[in-house]
Order: C-alpha cells, then structure tokens, then sequence
C-alpha cells in the first residue's frame, strides 16, 4: 500500500502592506484609548483652561472689543468661542508630543520592533487615539459655548463642516506632536517645546483681534496662517462675525485654504516623523 505524502499546508493570505498598516494602526489607537479610559483626569485637564477662557472672556471682555464695527456683546461672543476653540485643537499638540517622548523613555519603540508591524502604524495610532479625544472636546467646547451665547447661523450641515475643518487642523498638528516627542529626549521637554509656537500661532492670528489692527507685518503672518484660515473658515460657515483682513487668498478663499494647510500639514510632518521613528527603532 502507498502512503501519499501529506498535502502541503495552505497558508492563510496575508493582507498587503497597507491594509497591515491600517489594521496595526487600529490596534495601537484600540491601545491608546484604553489609556485614557483609565486616565480620564487627563481629558477633564484640558478641558479646564479653555471653559475658563470661554466663561472669562466672555463676560469680561464683552462689550469692550470691537468685532466688524460694532461692541455688541453676543457678536463679540461668536467671535471669541470659535477662536477659543480653535486654539484647544492646536494646545492637543502638547499631549501627543508628552505621550510619544513618554513611550520612547519607558522602552515602547524597542518592544515595537520586535513585532512584526508596520512601524508607521505605531505613530499613526497615537495620532488616531489623540484625533477622539480632539473630537470629544470639540463637543464639550461647542456645548460651553452654547450655554454662554454661542450659535450657529449657516445650519447644522455648515456647522458640522466648521468643526470638521477645526477637527482636521487638529490632527494635523498630532503629527507635528509625534515629530516632537520623537525628538525631545523626555516628557517635560515635549511638553514645552511645542509652547515656543503655539503661543505665537495662536496669537499672531484673527483668532481674538482683528488682523487689519496689527502693524503691517503681523498682519501679513496672521493672514498667511494656517491657524488664521482654519478660524476664519470656520467662522464663516457658522455664520459668526469674522475679521476685515480679506486682503490675502487664504482669507478670501478660507475653507480651500484650511483643507490645503491641513493636508500639508499631515503630509510633510507624517513624513518626517515617521522617518524619524524607523531611524529611532534602528539605532
């Protein structure tokens, strides 16, 4: 009697290279929201400053800012909850940053490579766990802003296409987190390197004055930055009091220019910080 030899074995099919990218990615930020869900206290801190912010200006400097011509308090109001809560999407860049130098120092980079995962899946987790919590504290921004006066004018399609375009710039600058946190050599140092410009991003901008104010050259970076078009955009498909500098493109055309600032945004720092992680991993 002849014993046939036993069939080989089929091997499952393996996903290609993106559709591994894709689904490590999901398991890193799976990995990620775990940790906040333990940690809840680091969600509740950032939403501490700017509900003061929106509260304190609010009833503080209402009345005494002109906004398009006029002092009146509840377009003073629309004007300030939207920078305000632009500003917040930009300050999450701080966490990323603190979140990735932190899992760099406690050994998380070497325990990665040795697994067999896409390497640009463990920043692009981190960034997609920090993308839910932007969008969480969008929600809880846009309510505060509510119950201070805040509305929208445009309807709730253009309404959620604002904070879709504030939700974009927002994980944009993950990725400029990630770069950073890669780059610092602890958490405290990631913490406050991304102060040296956020401070001037934020206030160099249309987000709380009036640009056309500044002197000729602080006009000229408010109204070429992404963080300016990104509120101005926002602003005009809230239906909410904008600023007069319409001398430049981005604040002629501010939602084309939101989404290109973004994107490239998203582009050449994931880039960047990707390299900079496989470097990091090989060393």
């Amino acid at each position: 009697m002849t014993v046939l030899p036993p069939p080989p074995a089929v091997r499952p099919p393996t996903a290609g290279a993106i559709g591994q990218s894709i689904r490590d990615s999901f398991i890193i930020a799976g990995s990620g929201l775990l940790r906040v869900k333990r940690a809840p206290g680091m969600i509740l801190f950032m939403l501490i400053q700017p509900t003061i912010f929106i509260v304190m200006f609010t009833f503080v400097f209402a009345g005494s800012v002109n906004i398009g011509g006029t002092t009146d308090r509840a377009a003073f109001r629309e004007f300030n909850v939207v920078g305000i809560m632009a500003q917040t999407v930009i300050f999450s860049v701080i966490a990323t940053a603190a979140g990735v130098a932190d899992d760099m120092r406690k050994g998380l980079v070497d325990r990665f490579r040795s697994l067999p995962m896409a390497r640009g899946a463990v920043l692009t987790g981190r960034t997609l766990s920090d993308a839910v919590t932007i969008g969480l504290i969008l929600i809880v921004l846009g309510c505060v802003g509510a119950a201070v006066g805040w509305r929208f004018h445009e309807g709730v399609p253009k309404m959620l296409a604002g904070f879709a375009l504030m939700f974009l710039l927002g994980y944009a600058f993950t990725w400029v987190g990630a770069l950073t946190g890669l780059a610092a050599r602890s958490p405290e140092a990631a913490s406050s390197a991304p102060m040296l410009w956020i401070l001037p991003v934020s206030f160099i901008s249309n987000a709380f004055v009036d640009p056309t104010r500044m002197s000729t050259p602080l006009r000229y970076m408010a109204e070429w930055n992404p963080f300016s078009a990104t509120v101005q955009a926002a602003r005009t498909l809230f239906g909410n009091p904008g600023t007069g500098a319409r001398s430049a493109w981005p604040m002629q055309h501010p939602i084309e220019a939101s989404l290109i600032y973004s994107v490239i945004i998203i582009v050449v720092f994931r880039t960047l910080a990707v390299r900079k992680y496989r470097r990091t991993a090989s060393s």
